[in-house]
């Protein structure tokens, strides 16, 4: 990599070298121990003599903002760097709409590692610890072998046609999905996937649907299109179908996982969903975001499996099943969008990055996937069973759960008047980390209650963690 210097006609060269050196160290462009190159290397560069670098070198060393070391170069001295205050912005004149991105504010942000207690109730984080090392390393490396094969060229937007073939035959086998690998287009995310979906779907000033309580992000998502969101409250048994307005163009709906609460979307309502969008014409978004892990109950198949008129648009994640860290989800549009989403996964991202792809789709095929999926259920399972025993003993005085039969994070009621903020501070005081459901309401009252997830808290660590919270409750009264 070459150094960025400018030297400009053939007078006061040295000078010329030595100021611009001078102001990048002290700028900070230059950074603390940087190395620099070789003299006979930059004086090749920059077209002088190399007796001119060496005299710039030493004179920058006398000064201390270089120093050299024997046997391996010259290098920015510790310390050296002081930068420059720069002079007060001017206004933009869209700051406004600067304001508005700046303090957006993110419920779901998970904290840095340096900010997470030794107990953490951390909805949607998966057991990391079961993440399969070895199985994804034998996977990457046939994406690498794979990648030199086909020289790294750009793929398709849709993604590759490997991983769209293993996706569309797993969700027909654990969830009943009806489509071909044609109508499946990888995402950087579930995020990007509804981010698609919204700017196909909805125009500025079109109404979007999203249920309340419900997930923040898709919230965020959908009025970042300009559309018109309006939120929908669920009872037990789902959204609540007759409150959807007749102008509604998209419904984002959790029906096998209500986020947060965690009661799935009864029979009756989902015909009646079904029904509702065909009279509207809304394509209604099914998030299935971790509806793999069921631990009772018949299993019941997605609203896409079931839709005879092309309103269903199925949104799916890895992010639950394998890991965060991969950034890999999709989503199954009805024939009538699924080329135009593809056309707007162009336009904005061109692809997925192919490598990962390739090793998902290779991780897939093996049967990896399965199998971490029942090890990471066998696991869950141990978790949740811990967290019901709890909350129908010593917590049961102060909160209960909501029935759920699914995924990784169930959500607790207060049974009495709480003070939730004082206790999720409180609780982080001695290590738990607890999160209030308040958050997750947008236009309806919200319950006083916590999101509890058990993915990232190991079955032997849940019962001190909650005798810390019982602490904290009687401390309360």
């Amino acid at each position: 990599m070459e150094l960025h210097v400018v030297i400009t006609g053939d007078k006061d060269l040295s000078g010329q070298l030595y100021r611009q050196l001078h102001e990048a160290i002290r700028s900070g462009r230059l950074a603390a121990d940087a190395q620099l190159p070789p003299s006979r290397l930059l004086a090749g560069q920059l077209k002088i003599s190399r007796k001119t670098v060496s005299e710039v070198y030493a004179r920058l060393t006398f000064e201390k903002l270089l120093v050299g070391r024997v046997g391996i170069g010259t290098f920015v001295a510790p310390q050296a760097a002081a930068r420059v205050a720069r002079a007060p912005a001017r206004p933009l004149a869209n700051h406004a709409a600067v304001e508005k991105w700046r303090t957006l504010e993110l419920p779901l942000r998970h904290p840095p590692a340096a900010g997470t207690a030794r107990y953490e109730f951390l909805g949607g984080s998966p057991a990391i610890e079961l993440f399969p090392h070895a199985d994804w390393r034998r996977c990457t490396l046939h994406a690498l072998r794979e990648n030199a094969r086909t020289r790294a060229l750009y793929g398709p937007a849709e993604g590759q046609p490997e991983l769209r073939e293993a996706i569309a035959r797993h969700v027909g086998f654990a969830r009943g999905v009806r489509c071909t690998p044609q109508e499946v287009v990888v995402t950087s995310g579930a995020q990007q996937a509804l981010a698609l979906l919204a700017r196909v779907l909805v125009e500025p000033g079109g109404t979007a649907v999203v249920e309340d309580p419900g997930y923040p992000q898709a919230r965020l998502i959908l009025g970042a299109t300009g559309a018109r969101v309006v939120g929908v409250p669920v009872d037990a048994e789902g959204i609540v179908v007759d409150e959807i307005p007749d102008d509604a163009r998209l419904v984002y709906v959790t029906p096998s996982h209500q986020f947060p609460l965690g009661m799935p979307m009864s029979e009756p309502r989902r015909r009646a969903l079904l029904a509702r969008a065909g009279e509207i014409g809304a394509i209604v978004v099914e998030d299935d975001y971790d509806s793999e892990f069921r631990y009772e109950g018949r299993p019941t198949d997605s609203l896409q499996g079931r839709d005879d008129t092309g309103n269903v648009a199925l949104v799916g994640s890895f992010s639950k099943t394998v890991s965060p860290s991969l950034r890999l989800g999709y989503t199954i549009a009805p024939p009538a969008v699924s080329q135009a989403l593809a056309n707007v996964k162009h336009l904005v991202d061109w692809h997925t990055p192919t490598q990962t792809q390739v090793a998902l789709a290779k991780f897939m095929a093996d049967g990896d996937l399965q199998r971490h999926i029942r090890r990471c259920h066998a696991a869950y399972g141990e978790r949740r069973e811990r967290l019901r025993a709890r909350f129908a003993d010593d917590l049961a005085r102060w909160f209960e759960l909501v029935p759920t039969v699914a995924g990784f994070h169930v959500a607790a009621l207060a049974r009495r008047p709480l003070d939730i903020a004082t206790l999720v501070n409180l609780a982080r005081r001695v290590d738990v980390g607890l999160y209030p459901l308040a958050p997750f309401y947008a236009t309806t009252a919200p319950r006083d209650g916590l999101l509890l997830g058990f993915g990232a808290i190991d079955a032997a660590d849940i019962d001190p963690a909650l005798d810390r919270v019982r602490a904290v409750l009687e401390q309360l009264g």
